[in-house]
């Protein structure tokens, strides 16, 4: 199955301790969103958003490899699972159930999600606009 990072699994070597059977494709960017951080872990989170985009990596999953992952986003508590369509085909991310207010990330979560952003070759700009928004 595809699956869209966003924040801590565009990190390759920690998406592949986490999901042994994963593989990066490509970039892509998730059209209509944009990324935040909340909640008590100060975690990212994506929300709607018009014209404005979420860059992400785009994984091929295993199905054990999406069981890991529900563990450790705690779905169904503070993610749920949100569909969509990437030329074509299904794509599943995750998004957290509570919107609640902004809190700046740990400089040490920060520092996974930059580590992903140059894993993914992604423009590093979306990541710092969601930081003073």
């Amino acid at each position: 199955m595809l699956y869209f990072a966003y924040g801590s699994n565009l990190h390759h070597f920690q998406m592949k301790r986490r999901c042994k059977d994963s593989t990066f494709i490509k970039k892509i960017n998730l059209k209509d969103f944009k990324l935040t951080f909340r909640s008590k872990y100060r975690a990212a989170d994506i929300e709607p958003k018009k014209n404005s985009i979420v860059p992400g990596g785009l994984f091929e999953i295993s199905k054990s490899d999406e069981k890991k992952l529900d563990v450790y986003e705690d779905y169904p508590i503070l993610y749920k699972k949100y569909y969509f369509l990437y030329k074509g085909k299904k794509v599943m991310t995750y998004t957290m159930t509570k919107k609640t207010p902004f809190r700046f990330p740990t400089e040490r979560y920060l520092n996974v999600i930059k580590h992903g952003y140059k894993d993914c070759k992604l423009n590093m700009k979306y990541l710092k606009k969601a930081l003073i928004e």
